[in-house]
């Protein structure tokens, strides 16, 4: 088998339990757990499917906050650059990317990684193509971290045949499996798949999202510190829950009272319990009652510090799993909250700002239309300021002698507008 190919087939089994898991887990599928053997043979069935998912919060927290709104050229003159950008709109709107790169985003921070394959349709037109985790992998330049020199990916096509294809910087070479039944384990059956297809722009044309990554590394789930509170949190309200489901049907005692057993030894109930059932003893001295229900308090109050532990370990703001508290309730509460949560998302806009900026330099290359176009990459602010705040600021410069013209400018008015209300 081509080295190449197994090693791209123990990127892809190293990382399957991970993928696996994430998956299972944004989409509320956790590994549940009971208190005792008694309590999982009496509940597991009704709570099977039972799960408290904050997991999906902690994602979609960030992802909202992750809006590329278009690109700009560094360095050159102010006409090519207003052609290039001018391209890449095109590109990027051809592409349907602003709803597809929101996709991107939220499968590199569900799973930790994202891949971006960028090539030339027939019309010559530069085509971007948005990939899962689990379907590609990259290989690192051990001696110049974080360029890729080599990628595979593969899939299932309609003829049930497994696809292998692995992209390097001058060739694309593409190999099928012998059998519609094979798998990745059975890689050592990939065939040739026709000829090489020629790369000539110089570039492994795939690109790689790793969320929180190290360097030359795969990426790291968001919410993966918090599965194992996410864990504590479904415990806690499966415990919960068992109480309710006892506290709702109080436990009834009875003293005083005459047990007939049978022939075997085995004692006869002497009531049904039931609230058509009435219990009544011919004994003078027997005695009913009941237990005092539980107290849900404390399941509640653990329930709340679970919150908390995941808000704690992620970064993410505690308002996005509890109602706003009074704490919160003030514009400055939020900001306090955020503040790490939107170092955290300006971390992301750098690094997956970069993976965009190549991969539309790329797209550039890939329609000739410039051969080392340097891009950066714009985001929408994550943390905009109101109208008020604007106004409030404008009014503080105006006190250290901002003229009235540039303050009804920064304001939003047009000339015109400024002209009319300064006569």
């Amino acid at each position: 088998m081509n080295e190449h190919i197994q090693e791209a087939v123990e990127h892809f089994r190293s990382r399957t339990a991970t993928y696996t898991r994430a998956e299972r887990y944004y989409a509320g599928d956790h590994d549940l757990a009971f208190a005792t053997d008694k309590f999982k043979n009496a509940f597991g069935t009704l709570f099977r499917e039972f799960a408290m998912n904050l997991c999906p919060a902690i994602c979609d927290a960030v992802r909202d906050k992750l809006r590329v709104t278009g690109f700009s050229l560094d360095g050159g003159d102010e006409g090519t650059a207003g052609e290039l950008t001018a391209n890449a709109r095109r590109i990027w709107s051809a592409g349907k990317m602003r709803l597809r790169a929101g996709e991107v985003h939220k499968e590199a921070l569900k799973c930790g990684d994202a891949y971006m394959i960028v090539w030339p349709d027939a019309a010559g037109n530069a085509a971007l193509y948005p990939n899962r985790a689990s379907t590609c992998t990259v290989t690192y330049d051990d001696e110049h971290p974080g360029r890729i020199v080599r990628a595979a990916k593969y899939w299932r096509t309609a003829d049930k045949r497994l696809r292998f294809n692995l992209f390097y910087p001058d060739r694309i070479e593409r190999y099928v499996s012998k059998r519609d039944s094979d798998s990745l384990s059975d890689a050592a059956s990939l065939t040739a798949n026709g000829p090489d297809v020629p790369n000539p722009f110089g570039v492994v044309p795939v690109f790689h999202f790793a969320n929180n990554a190290d360097i030359a590394a795969f990426g790291k789930c968001e919410f993966d510190a918090a599965i194992p509170i996410q864990d504590g949190l479904n415990k806690s309200v499966l415990d919960m829950l068992v109480a309710m489901e006892y506290a709702a049907y109080r436990q009834r005692w009875a003293s005083g009272i005459e047990v007939e057993y049978d022939l075997d030894g085995n004692a006869h109930t002497p009531f049904t319990a039931g609230a058509d059932h009435v219990w009544m003893s011919s004994n003078t001295d027997s005695k009913f009652g009941d237990f005092n229900a539980s107290s849900l308090d404390q399941f509640l109050k653990v329930k709340d510090g679970f919150r908390i532990d995941i808000a704690s370990v992620t970064g993410t703001p505690l308002h996005y799993f509890t109602p706003v508290t009074d704490a919160l309730r003030t514009g400055a509460g939020v900001k306090r909250n955020e503040t790490r949560f939107l170092a955290k998302v300006r971390d992301r806009q750098e690094a997956f700002g970069q993976v965009w900026a190549d991969v539309m330099s790329f797209a550039l290359l890939a329609e000739g239309l410039a051969a080392d176009a340097r891009l950066l990459t714009l985001w929408e602010d994550p943390a905009p300021i109101s109208d008020r705040e604007v106004l409030e600021n404008i009014i503080l410069k105006k006190q250290i002698g901002l003229p009235d013209a540039q303050a009804l400018s920064e304001a939003g008015y047009g000339e015109a507008d400024i002209k009319r209300m300064l006569a």
